[in-house]
């Protein structure tokens, strides 16, 4: 009985931290139609140099505004937050979707593809001159 009410508090106070760092993938075609309608914030989670060279339309740094992160945000919570990074075997898109969610927004996912797949399917991209 008592490791039963353990097990439950243990869910009810930590399962939302372990479930923080699992985002929903959202599939390109749906990603390419939001950047076009303007109706997304994205946040690349790549380095500042990468960032510079090659960002999806639109993106924000999440490296420069990490502290700000909820003054650069939209007010709407539930507006769509899309993490990204390099490709599908970086994981550093986990930071920015994790600061999205702590800050309240709902509806937050990553895309697996990251720069180089956005690039791959030869869609737009914006530099940083210098």
């Amino acid at each position: 009985m008592k490791f039963a009410i353990f097990a439950l508090l243990f869910a009810t106070f930590f399962g939302s931290a372990f479930a923080a760092d699992k985002f929903e993938d959202i599939p390109h075609k749906t990603l390419a139609e939001a950047v076009k309608s303007g109706k997304i914030a994205l946040l690349d989670c790549n380095n500042t140099l990468t960032f510079n060279k090659n960002h999806i339309p639109g993106a924000l740094n999440y490296g420069k505004v990490k502290a700000d992160l909820v003054k650069v945000l939209p007010a709407d919570k539930s507006t769509l937050i899309v993490a990204y990074c390099g490709d599908p075997d970086c994981s550093a898109y986990k930071g920015g979707a994790t600061a999205a969610v702590e800050l309240g927004y709902t509806n937050v996912k990553f895309y697996s593809g990251g720069i180089v797949g956005w690039m791959k399917e030869k869609e737009k991209v914006e530099s940083v001159e210098k």
